[in-house]
């Protein structure tokens, strides 16, 4: 059922019904985990397949209460059934935006007037920055043709980098998915470049334009 739900909502969900078929695909990356409580925060979320992946936030569904002191990490979130689907929508955004907030990001980032990009070719937006990532808005059907790596360009500053997707959430646009991502594979000189356009531009409210030479 929440497989469904997830899927309806655009989400790449997969489902596995058993703690072998969860340990095998927790070897490759993901975004979110959900689980049952009482049968993740026994041992079955204490394997090594899930150390790989520590930062990932996980939400459990049931009542475990009394074991929740072992929850495998600091972004875990407790569901209690009968299960509401506006709730579970709620707690998927906000797994998904605390990913946001990692130590993977060192510098807060800035929420800028959108700026037209091209996500592996495709016509996008980022819609904020920092040194180490961006966000970036791109029309939904067309989130299944992102990859873990891609490329953004910004055709007006000449701006090019790889990025590794981070995280993906519907926008407050019903036409449009967000991809967190962190800038990955780069040169040196092309790194520098995007420090150079985040040094630049201007935050939504600053009232001010400032440009790098």
């Amino acid at each position: 059922m929440v497989t469904e739900w997830l899927k309806a909502n655009n989400f790449d969900a997969v489902y596995r019904t058993n703690p072998a078929a969860a340990a095998g695909e927790m070897q490759r990356p993901f975004d979110l985990l959900i689980a049952d409580a009482m049968w993740a925060v026994g041992t079955a979320l204490q394997s090594g397949a899930r150390a790989r992946n520590p930062l990932v936030p996980t939400i459990l569904i049931g009542e475990a209460v009394e074991r929740r002191s072992t929850a495998v990490n600091a972004q875990t979130m407790y569901m209690s059934r009968p299960i509401d689907k506006p709730v579970l929508a709620c707690f998927v955004a906000m797994a998904l935006i605390n990913e946001d907030e990692r130590p993977v990001r060192r510098s807060p980032r800035k929420t800028v007037q959108r700026f037209e990009a091209l996500v592996n070719g495709i016509p996008s937006g980022i819609v904020n920055v920092s040194p180490e990532g961006m966000r970036v808005e791109m029309p939904r059907d067309k989130r299944a043709a992102l990859p873990p790596y891609f490329a953004v360009r910004v055709p007006l500053v000449g701006v090019a980098v790889i990025a590794k997707r981070r995280w993906l959430a519907p926008s407050k646009s019903t036409s449009a998915m967000w991809c967190g991502a962190a800038l990955s594979h780069n040169r040196a000189s092309s790194e520098e470049r995007w420090r150079n356009f985040v040094d630049s531009v201007p935050i939504i409210g600053d009232g001010t334009l400032r440009v790098s030479a």
